[in-house]
């Protein structure tokens, strides 16, 4: 079954059941194939999208952004989901890079747009105010932009296209844009085909069915949130319920409301939903499975949730594998709490040494993955594309080991990337910004473990001489040029930055020097 044709298929055997349950509202499958015709035949008729060309959504989640990639999947178009917790800045870098011919835009994001529109001369600016309610006069469209109710209301007079000739499941669907240790930003092109072959990697690693209820609450703009479970419970006929963006009390009241039976967090997730009264008051109901990943998973989370009684599984993979790569087996999940499992069934996983050659079981080495649904290319980036490939395989930048059992096992980054809270922190980003401050004579940015975000960006600092600095200066001087998550979290003076005998910085002594500071503190 094409990615075009999943929620079509499931309208004609399962009409009427839901396929989104959404802030009080029911979207059944029906429905939903009616929104994705509609939508595209606006894109084709009402932007003039062809295959090939990118459109942008900034929104938290919705059933717009999962209207939206159906109806590129049907037209030949690939979706950029924006991650809406990035400064302005962040996003005209992103846009201008990959040049949509259309940004459809929550009226909650109206205003952060209009203040950089000039740079965005090269896109159609759309307005989801009031998106699938009202009428072509009720949409609340500011003046310079196209009202998305609107484009529908035009493009029903038109006959439904069959959709452009000669695409395939190769084809781009989905541009999700990450960044390594340099901060510059890399599209990661994931093809129809990578979106399947994920959906059945998830199918087996939840055992999932048209009988599940999957509550996501994690930002689909991530592929976690979007691929893990919310796509493949469509391609299963199942039901999602969907929260505009994680709260505890909204959580529970799903929970309460709803048989849901899957769920993906993440640690940051699980501590606060942990941490609350209706954790061990209400129990783990018609839950079958919560599923956890984006960062090392603390081995007594998984101990306690699976003592819950409900199995914490573990997945791993990233933005470039779609991303399961690799997941914990449920009934292994108590067993094996620092593991993140088992290679997925639709790809391959080996552990190669620093001349590519694979390492016996117990060894450590890079992480490299294979299989139909890894990324296609970096978009317009050649060079980072070779750069990440060796022949078919992709390497990850993750070192780990496999088990005399074959349980992978993460041991570290090669990537100088922190994982706060679920979100990628890039300290090169931070630094290059930094460099500007006027007080501030070098700095190096790095991860320092914290028991509730995973990990916290800390800025170790050389003052230039005569001057001054804290940490409320360091945040102050980030607002609003950086994501408020990337803004270092605490503030360390030194007098120098260690580096080796060629100048380079030495941030694993940076990291040891701070942990004997906090054993000292």
């Amino acid at each position: 079954m094409h990615l075009s044709d999943w929620i079509k298929c499931h309208a004609d055997t399962t009409p009427d059941k839901p396929a989104i349950l959404f802030e009080g509202g029911e979207i059944s499958y029906a429905d939903l194939a009616g929104r994705v015709d509609a939508c595209a035949r606006v894109l084709v008729d009402g932007l003039a999208i062809k295959p090939g060309d990118r459109v942008a959504f900034l929104g938290q989640n919705s059933p717009e952004q999962i209207t939206l990639l159906f109806a590129c999947a049907r037209v030949g178009a690939i979706l950029l989901p924006l991650n809406w917790r990035l400064a302005a800045p962040e996003h005209v870098q992103l846009l201008q890079h990959a040049r949509p011919g259309a940004l459809f835009v929550d009226s909650v994001f109206t205003d952060h747009v209009n203040g950089v529109r000039e740079q965005l001369g090269f896109t159609t600016l759309v307005s989801l105010a009031a998106a699938g309610k009202g009428t072509a006069n009720e949409d609340g469209a500011d003046p310079g932009w196209s009202s998305y109710n609107a484009l529908v209301a035009a493009a029903r007079s038109r006959p439904l296209s069959t959709g452009p000739a000669g695409l395939s499941e190769k084809d781009g669907v989905l541009l999700c844009y990450t960044s390594g240790t340099t901060g510059t930003p890399k599209g990661a092109l994931l093809s129809k085909q990578a979106l399947a072959w994920n959906a059945l990697n998830s199918v087996d690693m939840h055992a999932m069915t048209d009988a599940d209820v999957v509550l996501t609450v994690l930002p689909m703009f991530h592929v976690g949130g979007l691929n893990i479970q919310t796509m493949p419970a469509l391609f299963s006929g199942a039901t999602v319920v969907m929260l505009r963006q994680f709260d505890t009390d909204l959580f529970y009241r799903a929970f309460e409301q709803y048989p849901i039976t899957l769920t993906l967090v993440v640690p940051t997730v699980m501590h606060l939903l942990m941490a609350d009264e209706r954790w061990s008051r209400i129990g783990p109901a018609s839950l079958r499975i919560i599923s956890i990943g984006s960062t090392i998973v603390p081995e007594n989370m998984v101990t306690a949730v699976c003592d819950w009684g409900v199995p914490l599984v573990q997945v791993y993979g990233s933005t470039e594998t779609c991303p399961i790569a690799a997941y914990t087996p449920p009934a292994d999940a108590a067993r094996k709490p620092a593991s993140t499992g088992k290679t997925a069934k639709h790809c391959e996983i080996r552990i190669a040494d620093k001349k590519g050659g694979e390492v016996a079981p117990g060894v450590s080495g890079e992480i490299l993955v294979h299989g139909p649904n890894v990324m296609t290319e970096y978009w317009c980036d050649a060079d980072a594309t070779r750069e990440v490939f060796s022949g078919h395989w992709l390497h990850t930048g993750d070192i780990g080991h496999f088990d005399a059992e074959g349980f992978l096992y993460v041991d570290g980054r090669l990537k100088d990337m922190i994982i706060s809270g679920g979100e990628n922190i890039y300290p090169a980003l931070i630094e290059n910004l930094l460099a500007e401050c006027d007080e501030i004579e070098e700095v190096a940015v790095v991860g320092r473990p914290d028991d509730y975000w995973g990990e916290v960006a800390v800025a170790v600092v050389v003052v230039k001489p005569g001057c001054e600095i804290d940490s409320g200066r360091i945040v102050e001087f980030c607002a609003g040029r950086i994501s408020r998550f990337s803004c270092p979290r605490e503030v360390v003076i030194v007098d120098r930055l260690p580096r080796n005998a060629m100048g380079k910085v030495l941030k694993e002594d940076i990291r040891q020097m701070l942990v004997e500071r906090s054993e000292r503190h």
